[in-house]
């Protein structure tokens, strides 16, 4: 009799094998490091200090016709206006709630309003320190006072590692946090030139994708420190959607660079100072000191570590500025660590005005709307001369009340702050050459004529 032959289940191997997955899934869930990894972890420690940024722009349009009937008829139609609306997003770099973003995201923003990544909403005010040329810009949250919000470390200016993991993170349109994953392609690659429009060659450059509303928002390392602030991406010679995996962000040193203009007391109090501390470092370091200025006649030198100004510990370089901006009488106490040594001394600062006029030989001042409307310009156009010195170094270079100063060395300026912070790396006697607009009564017409003049400061 014959007697058929089994063949081997094939269900007992596969059962066991079975088994072994889920008790491999089972062991790899119960580990808690296989799921938060490092970028996990550092999206957790980043994302809340990244905001969504929406504004509202009134843009006011002319009906062409309205200047004939204006000109014929003395008649003019009320101009008409309506809202424009975008988005972007932002980075809080510090507990009072400044934020960080794109110079292009606010620019012409009527009305600034903020989301955090928890939901809440606020008001945001335009800090008028801004910079097109970097593409910087800030914010600050409008909140109850003593109001705390998380906010972003920087990392180090040359903590950069070529093909690194990093994070792109925003929040476009408010609905949570956005984040995409990378490498650092490439670092800035050009010297930085202050008197030049940032380009490709000043950015790092990432495969991680920069998504839209994306503008503003933070590149970051595994650290959880900030590296750059997302730009654009390329897209066919335009700096717009991603086509390719090319995103672009400015580079943290830039950031600091811009930072270190925006809050100093020549910008935020109008006073010359004199010294700058190198933004998003603890403890608080001054990075420069310009020769001849208040910090150096008081002996403040590159390096000193701050411990006191006006008897209070400043815990951030933002409130290291607003205590010396805030100082009685002009005149600031600091006390610094200088190797083993505590140094305590008191600046003597000078009026940004007082300062262009002991200078210039002038006396120039800001235009407001009102002024540039009264001689014919837009309001950015420049310093406005509004009084001259005889014998002074503007009336030997024969300029004259009315006339307009729009740049110092190459360098487009339009406000006393940053006028300033030029002149004052100019020794006295040094030739400067001042971009100036210049307008002359010719008969019934007024002939404007735009140049440079060498001028000798004092």
């Amino acid at each position: 009799m014959h007697t058929p032959t089994r063949r081997p289940s094939l269900l007992p191997p596969l059962l066991g094998a079975a088994v072994l997955l889920l008790m491999t899934a089972a062991a790899l869930a119960a580990e808690p490091g296989v799921r938060r990894d490092p970028v996990v972890v550092a999206v957790e420690k980043c994302l809340p200090a990244v905001v969504n940024i929406a504004t509202e722009t009134i843009v006011v349009r002319n009906n062409p016709m309205d200047d004939l009937l204006s000109q014929f008829f003395g008649y003019r139609n009320r101009p008409r206006g309506f809202r424009s609306y975008s988005v972007g997003s932002g980075i809080i770099i510090d507990e009072d709630g400044y934020i960080l973003t794109n110079y292009h995201v606010i620019e012409s923003a009527s009305r600034v309003q903020v989301k955090l990544s928890d939901g809440r909403e606020f008001e945001a005010e335009k800090i008028s320190y801004a910079s097109s040329r970097s593409d910087v810009a800030m914010l600050k949250i409008v909140a109850p006072a003593g109001t705390k919000f998380p906010a972003l470390p920087f990392a180090d200016d040359d903590d950069l590692l070529l093909g690194e993991t990093v994070l792109a993170l925003g929040n476009p349109f408010g609905l949570g946090g956005s984040v995409s994953r990378g490498i650092l392609s490439a670092k800035a690659r050009r010297a930085i030139n202050d008197d030049e429009q940032l380009g490709i060659e000043d950015w790092l450059q990432t495969d991680a994708a920069i998504n839209p509303g994306n503008s503003g928002g933070a590149l970051v390392n595994l650290d959880g420190k900030l590296i750059g602030m997302n730009v654009a991406v390329f897209r066919g010679g335009s700096y717009e959607l991603p086509a390719q995996g090319i995103g672009f962000a400015v580079p943290v040193q830039r950031i600091r660079e811009a930072l270190s203009f925006f809050f100093v007391p020549e910008t935020t109090q109008g006073l010359w100072f004199g010294a700058r501390i190198n933004p998003g470092v603890f403890p608080l370091l001054i990075a420069d000191v310009q020769t001849g200025s208040p910090a150096d006649q008081a002996g403040l030198k590159v390096g000193d570590r701050v411990v006191e100004v006006n008897g209070r510990i400043p815990d951030s370089f933002i409130e290291f500025n607003q205590l010396v901006g805030g100082s009685e009488n002009q005149t600031a106490r600091v006390e610094v660590q200088r190797e083993d040594r505590r140094i305590a001394t008191r600046v003597q600062m000078m009026k940004n005005a007082d300062f262009l006029r002991a200078r210039l030989g002038a006396s120039v001042q800001e235009l407001t709307p009102e002024l540039a409307r009264a001689f014919r310009v837009r309001p950015g156009d420049g310093l406005l001369i509004a009084g001259v010195d005889e014998g002074g170094p503007l009336d030997k270079a024969g300029l004259q009340k009315g006339d307009l100063i729009s740049g110092v060395n190459g360098i487009f300026l339009n406000d006393l702050a940053r006028t300033t912070i030029e002149l004052a790396n100019a020794k006295p006697g040094e030739e400067v050459v001042l971009r100036v607009l210049i307008q002359r009564q010719r008969g019934n017409f007024i002939r404007a004529e735009q140049g440079d003049v060498r001028v000798k400061l004092r």
